[in-house]
């Protein structure tokens, strides 16, 4: 009964390697997108590997559980967490099939990468030529897409929109719709519709005359007010306008004003600066000089002061 058993669970693993993998989820992204993978295996089995057109593309080591390096493109741009897988700035080149594998069996999913574009923009001007473009990057054969209009009703034609003359009508959101493996996807363009730009308007005198070029015989143009010669404005001298020759003419008067009045001030400073000099050195010279003084002694008192003073000095006399 054991030899039974095992046998049993060979066949078993055997039937398993060799069944075709599952289907998994297609997933429809736009290029500088992000899209993610949900790998439906159980999670007994051991973590996932990841492939891409064959090529692996996520893979952890049985030993280290690190991930093991890979030189591909697509390599930089994929985040794995748990049993789910992350593709972030997508690209045309990431479209195709995406298999994960571990102990549990295979899963496969599809990727498929939708461009819409118009050319020259997506801002059209009435009236002009316009090319809306629908690429679908992925299933094989590339599925036929159809171009829905912004009213819903279908665009009859090539998988190209050409638009040979922008009508109001055509703004709006336009949508690239292609069906795969029985289920209908798409994506969106916005068009916007601006009117022309206006042509430029001539300047024509009323009467059968047209306008001349050279208007300097009155006798060649008529046709203005009080038949006056109708013909060119003048052209303003050096590109400029009268009101900015009068704003240029008053402020040269400005700056002039001011540099007359600098000078000015200036001489009147260097005259106060040499008067005050002046003063300094007069001050200068009084101080400095020097008067006479004799050292000589005291003239003697005189006779007479002499005996007056004995006098005073002298008792009195009983």
């Amino acid at each position: 009964m054991k030899k039974i058993g095992r046998l049993e669970f060979a066949f078993l693993l055997a039937v398993l390697s060799c069944a075709p993998p599952a289907d998994g989820d297609v997933i429809v992204g736009k290029p500088g997108g992000r899209v993610a993978f949900r790998c439906g295996l159980p999670r007994g089995s051991g973590p996932p590997e990841w492939y891409h057109q064959g090529n692996v593309v996520y893979r952890e080591d049985a030993r280290t559980g690190f991930r093991q390096k890979c030189q591909l493109d697509i390599c930089s741009r994929i985040t794995v967490r748990q049993m789910t897988l992350e593709i972030r700035d997508l690209k045309e080149t990431d479209a195709g099939k995406f298999t994960c594998k571990n102990n549990g069996g295979s899963e496969e999913h599809q990727l498929i990468v939708i461009t819409v574009s118009a050319s020259p923009s997506a801002s059209l001007q009435l009236g002009s030529t316009a090319t809306l473009q629908c690429q679908v990057i992925g299933p094989n054969p590339e599925p036929e897409v159809r171009w829905k209009k912004p009213d819903g009703s279908l665009y009859s034609g090539s998988k190209d929109a050409n638009l040979k003359e922008v009508a109001r009508s055509d703004e709006g959101t336009w949508n690239c719709t292609f069906d795969y493996q029985g289920r209908q996807y798409g994506e969106t363009l916005d068009i916007r519709v601006i009117a022309p730009p206006p042509a430029p308007v001539t300047s024509r005198g009323p009467g059968p005359n047209p306008p001349c070029k050279d208007c300097g015989s009155p006798s060649r143009c008529f046709g203005g007010p009080n038949g006056r010669p109708v013909g060119p404005s003048p052209s303003p001298l050096l590109g400029l306008s009268w009101w900015m020759w009068v704003v240029i003419g008053v402020g040269c008067l400005i700056v002039l004003v001011l540099v007359v009045f600098i000078i000015c001030l200036y001489k009147r400073i260097q005259r106060k600066k040499r008067k005050l000099r002046r003063m300094e050195n007069s001050r200068q010279l009084l101080m400095n000089k020097q008067y006479c003084q004799c050292d000589r002694p005291a003239a003697a008192p005189k006779p007479q002061q002499r005996r007056l003073r004995e006098k005073r000095s002298a008792p009195p006399r009983h």
